[in-house]
């Protein structure tokens, strides 16, 4: 065996391959892994801390979850916040905040009612919050620029403190990579610079060439965001899946307006997060609203090129026309991504951007805030071909070959250590190895 053989490649330096790179090396026997990343540093994309808005999405706050899933996010949600306080990571990149979703007029505040009683067993420190309570603990969500109190009814459903609910992913990631090298008698070796050009397939292997090394692996797992697809696509493997990535952008306020994270209510057809308010704890507790949600036809931001990468994984054909058709056909998704575009169009975009964010912020001026600039990442949207309809969830494409091909749109940062535990599985099944369930168990689940 040459010494670029690996019992387990995993390509892609961002929170999902450093969970899984962390997982193998800690919980199985698998002696031999390597993390292959095209930059020269880890979660340069969208696991970095300006490219999310740091947040631990356990569906308390999340309108958009069904009780089912919920329940399935609480617990990698924990997993989170159990890795970090295991290793004493708390109030270096863990923090707790106060956290809330707001139902604003009498049908939002109606709903959150009615969720709160759905999901409060579930979450038994959920509070509820109304407008007096919200004056004290959130002034600046119920009195406008003159001090007067909003007039719509409003109310807040949350937890005030002692929740960690806030996560610099890029720090996690370096952090999970460090303690997976510190893991005695594994090699786990870490090539950065390193953009995978081609995966084939030899025998019981996959040869994995980067532009100068070539690896062989007996089992291959791509964490590669959208190019998880372009990969997978280039292997004949998910071709019934098209990708159409979705940029998120932010405005930051120039001081501190909100005492912890404000989520609205979600849109029931919109796949993409409503607007929110987020403590930046890259930005000494400024206010960043977002995110935005733009159609950007290449797969990485604020890096040159890949826009030939994207038109390869769109597939465009009648059947991805028709899935763009049925959501252009509706009013409130065709006004929502018009909307959205203008949001990016300097000093009409701000003026827009306002007006929505006053639904959280009555105060809220256009001086107040301003375009965050390289803030932001891409989401993966997959488009499910067969089904000519836009895929909500991570796509996972799993050949039973010895490799596997993940895109996980939002929450993939908050879900990395459980993703990575059903990817765990599914190797060790394959390899014939061990995952000690138990030890994994103890110490990021009970």
């Amino acid at each position: 065996m040459t010494k670029n053989h690996y019992d387990v490649l995993v390509i892609g330096g961002g929170i999902s391959g450093a969970a899984l790179f962390y997982e193998l090396a800690k919980y199985t026997d698998i002696k031999r892994i390597a993390l292959v990343e095209k930059y020269e540093r880890l979660a340069k994309l969208n696991s970095a801390g300006t490219s999310n808005s740091q947040t631990i999405h356990c569906g308390d706050i999340e309108t958009n979850y069904t009780l089912e899933k919920a329940s399935k996010v609480k617990e990698t949600a924990g997993m989170v916040s159990k890795y970090c306080l295991q290793y004493g990571y708390q109030d270096k990149f863990l923090f707790p905040h106060q956290k809330m979703a707001i139902g604003v007029g009498d049908t939002e505040v109606e709903y959150m009612l009615k969720r709160y009683e759905d999901f409060k067993g579930l979450y038994p420190y959920l509070e509820v919050f109304d407008k007096e309570k919200l004056s004290k603990i959130e002034p600046k969500l119920v009195f406008d620029q003159y001090g007067k109190e909003r007039p719509e009814n409003i109310v807040g459903v949350g937890v005030e403190g002692g929740q960690y609910s806030t996560v610099d992913f890029g720090q996690m990631t370096e952090s999970l990579v460090e303690q997976a090298q510190k893991i005695e008698d594994k090699v786990a070796d870490v090539f950065l610079n390193s953009q995978v050009t081609s995966i084939t397939k030899l025998g019981d292997m996959h040869v994995v060439m980067t532009k100068d090394k070539t690896f062989t692996a007996d089992f291959v797992v791509v964490n590669a965001g959208a190019h998880s697809l372009y990969l997978a696509h280039e292997m004949g493997y998910g071709m019934d899946l098209a990708c159409l990535p979705v940029a998120g952008s932010f405005y930051m306020t120039k001081q501190k307006l909100l005492n912890g994270k404000v989520y609205m209510v979600q849109h029931p057809k919109l796949p993409f997060a409503a607007l929110h308010g987020d403590p930046d704890i890259l930005a000494e507790g400024c206010t960043r609203f977002g995110p935005t949600a733009l159609v950007l036809p290449k797969l990485e931001r604020y890096t040159g090129g890949t826009y030939l990468d994207f038109w390869q994984t769109l597939q465009f054909d009648t059947k991805v026309a028709k899935v763009f058709y049925d959501l252009m056909k509706d009013s409130d998704i065709r006004n929502y991504i018009f909307r959205n575009f203008f949001f990016e169009v300097p000093k009409y975009g701000k003026e827009l951007f306002v007006k929505d964010a006053r639904k959280i912020v009555p105060s809220l001026q256009v001086e107040d805030i301003e375009y965050a600039h390289h803030f932001g990442g891409v989401r993966p949207q997959v488009i499910n071909k067969t089904e000519k309809k836009l895929m909500l969830g991570e796509a996972s494409i799993n050949p039973g070959t010895g490799i596997v091909f993940n895109m996980t749109p939002s929450p993939g940062a908050t879900s990395c250590l459980g993703n990575a535990r059903r990817d765990v599985r599914i190797l060790c099944e394959y390899l014939g190895k061990t995952f000690n369930e138990e030890l994994f168990k103890q110490e990021l689940v009970d």
